[in-house]
């Protein structure tokens, strides 16, 4: 055997085999099966690190994550890493027009290449011992004197999944992708391709540490049961969020028949312009789950602020009006978004451990849009940054809650619907994984 052969990694191939015991997954099996349709988790989905693990395999292993947008990385060059669980990503706007997305994990001795969330970049060096890698990941330079030459081929950064729809950047660690993601994306695309992300930049980024498990964060998302919470958020929202005529209590009834006109003079508007409103729910009924419609806001019905008025005097993309409300999407199992007629806002959930999400929230503005005379920072962003905090503290008690050993599984309402959709999403994937 040569030096070289004694050298070259063993393949770089992913195993579907799971980490965790084996015993452990026959009780997580069980605790599937034995799942109440339309109540909560029982405690150690939120709380036991072997199911974290397994989440992290199931899900976050196996399914495309939103990682960020276009314009985050706007040039050749430009790159942000993204961390959840144990993984973490290099993404990378490549001189084709795409991205590469490279795993942050030097071939030499397992250091990370990249040590800050973003940054431009020509050749990628690590900065323990100088291992130098082109921007596709192939190792270009790991020479030192008297030292023998080996294979460079053999020691390539290892590479994930990326792709780009209408701006929006997203990343798979799978070996083999889950295939229905195009039909999800040709279903979302026409709604979000009219704002031009590729036209935009990021007015400001907020990260924030939820201690909380991210399915309790995903959850806190998916209803506005809560939103009495949020009063910020309730000048411009309609609170009416995922009601029903049948389901609409007597105290909001006159805000109700308000958010009823509004939405039909927002959809008039609309089939103007020719911009798509119609609601679109397969949460669960496909792998890559979305929901997306465009709605009305309240006030002004232009955007997130406590009139309704616009926040940014620079309308995106080839837009023609400010009165177009949110065009709002929920993607599984990470990310939610409001891409608005004068800014956009995206969301995504980034699992640390069992116990802890990064829950990380970027506001986008026209490309040309001056601070201080187009838009103020503090103005565009009040609303969500108080309603995250918000968030965090709503999701904070639930982990406070499930550790208790009183807690056990409680029923959702009508209007957390779409909760129930989610967990009814996870269960299935969680299922396929360990069959």
């Amino acid at each position: 055997m040569t030096m070289s052969q004694m050298l070259s990694p063993l393949p770089m191939r992913q195993t579907s085999t799971s980490r965790v015991d084996a015993e452990k997954i026959v009780e997580i099996k069980r605790l599937l099966d034995t799942r109440r349709q339309g109540f909560s988790l029982s405690a150690p989905f939120y709380t036991d690190p072997d199911l974290f693990q397994l989440d992290m395999e199931a899900i976050f292993g196996q399914q495309w994550i939103f990682a960020a947008s276009i314009a985050e990385i706007p040039e050749p060059g430009d790159y942000v890493t993204v961390d959840y669980g144990p993984y973490s990503l290099i993404v990378l706007h490549n001189d084709d027009g795409g991205v590469n997305v490279l795993h942050n994990v030097c071939r030499h001795r397992g250091a990370r290449v990249l040590t800050k969330n973003s940054g431009t970049t020509g050749n990628l060096v690590c900065g323990y011992h100088s291992w130098t890698y082109a921007p596709d990941g192939d190792l270009i330079h790991a020479s030192a004197p008297g030292e023998i030459e080996f294979d460079k081929k053999c020691f390539a950064l290892k590479k994930a999944h990326g792709r780009t729809v209408a701006g929006l950047i997203f990343v798979c660690l799978a070996d083999e992708p889950p295939q229905d993601f195009d039909q999800t994306a040709a279903v979302f695309e026409p709604y979000v391709a009219p704002h031009e992300l590729a036209k935009t930049k990021v007015a400001y980024q907020q990260d924030i540490i939820e201690e909380g498990n991210w399915k309790l964060v995903m959850e806190n998302n998916r209803e506005c049961y809560h939103c009495d919470g949020h009063p910020e958020l309730a000048c411009s929202l309609f609170p009416t969020w995922g009601l029903t005529d049948e389901t609409v209590p007597a105290h909001l009834e006159d805000v109700w028949g308000r958010n009823q006109s509004a939405q039909a003079s927002l959809e008039q508007r609309c089939q103007r312009y020719g911009l798509p409103y119609e609601v679109v729910e397969e949460l669960d009924t496909r792998v890559a789950g979305i929901r997306i419609s465009r709605e009305a806001l309240d006030g002004d019905g232009e955007s997130f602020s406590t009139d309704g008025h616009r926040l940014s005097k620079k309308l995106l993309g080839d837009l023609r009006d400010f009165r177009l409300g949110r065009c709002s999407m929920h993607l599984q199992p990470n990310s939610w978004f409001h891409f608005l007629s004068d800014h956009v806002i995206t969301f995504s959930a980034f699992p640390i451990n069992d116990h802890q999400t990064l829950v990380r929230t970027t506001w986008l503005v026209a490309d040309d849009a001056v601070e201080g005379v187009d838009y103020d920072v503090e103005k565009l962003t009040h609303t969500w940054k108080q309603t995250n905090l918000q968030d965090k503290q709503f999701v904070e008690l639930c982990q406070q809650g499930v550790r208790s050993p009183m807690y056990e599984q409680g029923p959702y309402m009508k209007s957390e619907y779409q909760v129930e959709a989610f967990i009814n999403w996870y269960t299935l994937r969680m299922r396929e994984y360990m069959a």
